[in-house]
């Protein structure tokens, strides 16, 4: 049997190389395809907490008709232990702020004069401490209901909430201040500020007329309580008629990125295609 030579081995070794490379193409345009029908994404969980909640200001009395005993939690304080209506107040109040997960917060306290005693935040920890260190009398003696509303209505300087709210409480009578209390609601009528209005104590201590006024004319409630259970509840009510739509709602940001994957796949099957042309 006559031998066979080859004189131009290299060629033999050149086309094995080319067809080792071209089923490692086939191979990674199939890994590819198989990918992009799989579809890769990236997702990120969005929370909406933080973002649109309602900036709220609550306007807190501390003249000195709130030093008054006898609004206490029936059966739940003995004589010794009872608090002042001041400190009623703050205790609800705090439970409300504590409440309002979605929205920044701020208090002014009033008297004789009114003063931002925490301004609009999100950090509910700092505004129950401010809280905390409020004393009735701090403001003066009497009751600047028209202060009291100019000032909230300055705390909402640099708000950039849709919905502002004040809450006005108050056992007594507009008897002080410099700003009357119709101009001071007309002030968060343009600022479009609704305002409710709470008469806390004996009935015929507040002025509820001023208060209903003040209410109604700023697209608000006026409410009343006699003790700190109907005070609870009024909280609760107002946390019911301006809940926030947003406590709970997460959105999930999905970016898909198949489009890449086939891309890289599709310039491969078309370098294979064009090597088939040139042969």
């Amino acid at each position: 049997m006559k031998p066979i030579y080859f004189v131009h081995l290299h060629f033999l070794t050149a086309k094995k190389g080319l067809l080792r490379l071209e089923w490692i193409i086939k191979i990674a345009i199939l890994t590819l395809l198989t990918l992009s029908l799989m579809s890769p994404i990236a997702m990120d969980k969005l929370s909406t907490n933080d973002r649109n909640g309602k900036d709220i200001v609550l306007a807190i009395d501390a003249s000195g008709s709130m030093n008054s005993s006898g609004f206490d939690f029936e059966n739940e304080m003995s004589k010794e232990q009872r608090l002042s209506r001041f400190e009623i107040t703050k205790i609800i109040a705090s439970e409300f702020i504590n409440n309002r997960i979605s929205d920044n917060i701020g208090v002014v306290l009033y008297g004789d004069f009114a003063f931002i005693a925490s301004p609009i935040t999100y950090e509910k920890e700092i505004v129950n401490e401010m809280l905390s260190y409020l004393s009735q009398g701090m403001a003066g003696q009497n009751t600047a209901i028209g202060e009291a509303i100019a000032m909230s209505v300055r705390a909402f300087k640099y708000s950039k909430a849709k919905t502002k709210i004040i809450i006005l409480l108050t056992d007594g009578e507009h008897n002080s201040g410099a700003i009357a209390p119709k101009d001071a609601t007309e002030l968060a009528k343009n600022e479009n500020i609704k305002i409710y209005t709470i008469a806390i104590g004996n009935k015929g201590e507040a002025d509820e007329s001023l208060l209903q006024t003040i209410a109604k004319e700023s697209s608000g409630e006026f409410f009343t309580a006699i003790n700190a259970k109907e005070l609870q509840e009024v909280y609760n009510k107002i946390n019911e008629l301006e809940s926030s739509n947003i406590k709970s709602k997460e959105h999930i940001q999905k970016q898909f990125y198949y489009q890449i994957v086939l891309l890289l796949a599709c310039g491969l099957l078309l370098f294979l295609l064009l090597r088939e042309v040139r042969r």
